[in-house]
């Protein structure tokens, strides 16, 4: 199940799977029945909840204006605040996508492979590109919307 992971600080609820090579960094959680693809990213600040699946190598960002240096030295955790990311249940994220902080990805929706999502996603709705952009309902059986 914890082949050649990155788990610290974390949460993660029962019945998850975490593929290999998949860093989840402290103050994160990732709800129950969950699967998290390899070579993915989750940093500080995410929040998945129950039954949502990530593909590989999703790519989450909690900090809106990344920088190394502040006034020539190099910064440190109290340099900057964490932006927090929201993954709603059930929600689907395909390979390759980057999700920005600060975004909540609804219940249900979709995000199409390779698409850098910019801001929020609403319930039951399948966005792709990059940006994401609207395609269409997600609206079928089986799907929490």
């Amino acid at each position: 199940m914890f082949c050649f992971v990155n788990l610290y600080g974390c949460s993660i609820g029962d019945n998850t799977r975490i593929g290999s090579f998949v860093e989840v960094q402290k103050n994160s959680f990732i709800g129950a029945r969950c699967k998290i693809s390899s070579h993915t990213f989750v940093c500080e600040g995410v929040t998945i909840e129950d039954d949502v699946f990530v593909g590989h190598g999703v790519i989450f960002i909690n900090d809106p204006d990344p920088r190394a240096t502040v006034d020539g030295r190099l910064m440190t955790e109290a340099d900057w605040r964490v932006v927090p990311t929201r993954v709603c249940q059930g929600a689907s994220i395909g390979s390759g996508a980057v999700i920005l902080s600060g975004v909540t990805i609804g219940r249900g929706a979709l995000i199409g492979a390779g698409a850098v999502v910019t801001r929020d996603v609403a319930p039951g709705v399948v966005v792709a590109g990059v940006p994401a952009r609207l395609l269409r309902s997600r609206a079928r059986s089986g799907v929490p919307c």
